[in-house]
């Protein structure tokens, strides 16, 4: 075998041996690039799974804030109507004839004086030529003595001589007591 055999066989083992690192090379290579598309594609889904979760979870505060707002606005607007009805059901009782103001006045101060049989009658600017009316003609008001002007839309306050107790039987406070125990029924029917 000469010489150039053994360098041809050499060579041929040469490129035999770098021809299989090559390919081996070239395996581990796809292997690691597979493996870092494998791991790249799971960052991809848990990235897109995590906005996904925080879209949702943004879309999910914006829907209740947005709730929470109109149901703010609903509640407000219902609030303005019920108070428009308090209101006109005050000035509609504020209407009513001269005759009705004076029964009602005298009823009210019957009921007084179970509780007050002597003391001091406030009403309003209204109701106060009615009030001595009643108070100088009917015997079982001669206890009473008609006093200062009250800010009151009707009825009459009636305290005790020596100031111990009040009572507010303003028309105001019947229709409070009357709007608290049946705001409820009022609501259901306007809103429902």
């Amino acid at each position: 075998m000469g010489l150039e055999a053994v360098v041809g066989d050499i060579r041929a083992k040469g490129q035999k041996e770098a021809d299989a690192i090559r390919e081996e090379t070239k395996a581990e290579v796809n292997v690691i690039l597979s493996s870092s598309q494998v791991k790249a594609e799971k960052i991809k889904l848990s990235v897109e799974e995590s906005i996904t979760k925080q879209v949702k979870h943004i879309e999910s505060q914006e829907l209740s804030a947005a709730n929470l707002v109109v149901k703010r606005e609903r509640l407000n607007t219902q609030k303005a109507l019920l108070d428009e009805v308090y209101q006109n059901a005050l000035d509609s009782v504020l209407t009513l004839p001269e005759s009705f103001h004076r029964e009602a006045l005298k009823s009210l101060l019957f009921d007084a004086h179970k509780q007050i049989p002597e003391g001091i009658v406030h009403s309003n600017a209204r109701d106060r030529k009615a009030l001595m009316e009643l108070i100088t003609q009917e015997n079982v008001f001669k206890g009473y003595s008609v006093g200062n002007e009250a800010d009151i839309e009707g009825g009459v306050i009636v305290e005790r001589t020596d100031g111990t107790l009040q009572l507010d039987l303003s028309y105001r406070t019947f229709l409070n007591m009357v709007w608290e125990t049946g705001l409820k029924d009022a609501s259901d029917i306007l809103f429902s």
